[in-house]
């Protein structure tokens, strides 16, 4: 018996193991909950900001999902998803289009911008001139409504993506298609409310340019997001975990 025992801890073992990858990785009931949370979380956030929580969409950032669970999040009342890569927003919009209104929230290459401008009402991360020449290009070829976010680099990190604040208006009146607000991602900070002064520098660059979208905060910090603006958070390891 103890001679056998290697060999049935090795078929155990692979036993589980194989287990563990049939599981689904999407548990629909626990972003349903996760789902609920948040957006008790964020009507909170936003009565501490005298603002309508209403105001404030959720948005599931996919990056990390499967498209085999895809329906799952769909299953939890997600309706909102954005995808970070225009190779999987293909495949997922192909084989799950209609179950979700669709963003696009990745860095956003020009030589990209032809495969996604078809699938998705908002790319939040408009923030080079190449970008911009390809937006015109295949403006004939965008879904009905498309429009943008301009990223803003407000902290101004070098090598960062993002429009200079000072470069905005100009980079704006140079955009081909509808500008419907701002987008940034701030420095990495360990506590939340080091962000608040970039989500409220971006909250005012928009004010005074009449700009009504503010994609900002993300699983880490958005609740501070909200309490400074944002109209669009992006969720990912907060909803599925």
């Amino acid at each position: 018996m103890a001679r056998n025992a290697p060999a049935l801890a090795r078929r155990v073992g692979g036993a589980t193991r194989m287990a563990e990858l049939l599981r689904p990785a999407i548990d629909a009931e626990r972003v349903r909950e996760n789902l609920r949370q948040v957006r008790e979380e964020i009507a909170a956030a936003a009565a501490r900001a005298g603002r309508d929580p209403g105001a404030v969409q959720v948005l599931a950032a996919t990056k990390y999902v499967a498209l085999a669970d895809m329906p799952a999040l769909a299953c939890a009342g997600v309706e909102l998803v954005g995808e970070n890569r225009a190779q999987d927003l293909l495949a997922k919009v192909a084989a799950h289009g209609e179950l979700f209104t669709w963003d696009f929230i990745g860095a956003l290459q020009s030589r990209k911008v032809r495969l996604v401008v078809a699938h998705v009402r908002l790319i939040h991360s408009v923030a080079s001139e190449s970008v911009l020449r390809e937006l015109a290009r295949h403006r004939a070829q965008a879904r009905p409504g498309l429009e943008v976010l301009i990223e803003v680099n407000v902290a101004g990190e070098a090598g960062k993506e993002g429009v200079a604040p000072e470069q905005l208006d100009a980079f704006i009146e140079g955009c081909p298609v509808p500008v419907a607000g701002l987008m940034t991602m701030p420095p990495p900070v360990r506590d939340p409310e080091d962000s608040r002064r970039w989500f409220a520098a971006l909250r005012e660059l928009a004010a005074a340019r009449g700009l009504e979208q503010l994609s900002m905060g993300t699983t880490q910090d958005y609740l501070v997001a909200v309490e400074e603006g944002a109209t669009i958070v992006r969720i990912g390891t907060r909803l599925y975990t």
